[in-house]
């Protein structure tokens, strides 16, 4: 059996995206991002932007598609972590 290169692609951009959905559901849900870690979460959405770039880059459309997704994600999450993390900074000063 034969399987293109480009039904792989899209195989593999949809299940990683996917796979980062529950994560990104409970946190938009609950706003809790204690257990989170703020540098990996910047390395990581900087990490899908270069991605992005890359795919836009290609012309490749699996590659735009999963990324842009999960960049969207990614930064909704990154903004709550860096809230979270500020106003615990100021509940800390007071």
């Amino acid at each position: 059996m034969f399987i293109s290169h480009e039904l792989i692609g899209y195989l593999a951009a949809t299940l990683t995206t996917a796979s980062f959905l529950p994560q990104a559901i409970l946190i938009l849900k609950t706003r809790d991002t204690e257990s989170l870690s703020l540098g990996m979460y910047g390395l990581f959405t900087s990490g899908v932007l270069l991605w992005l770039i890359y795919g836009i880059y290609l012309s490749n459309w699996a590659i735009i598609a999963a990324n842009a997704v999960t960049l969207l994600l990614a930064s909704l999450i990154l903004g709550f972590k860096i809230v979270h993390t500020l106003t615990k900074a100021r509940c800390n000063e007071n």
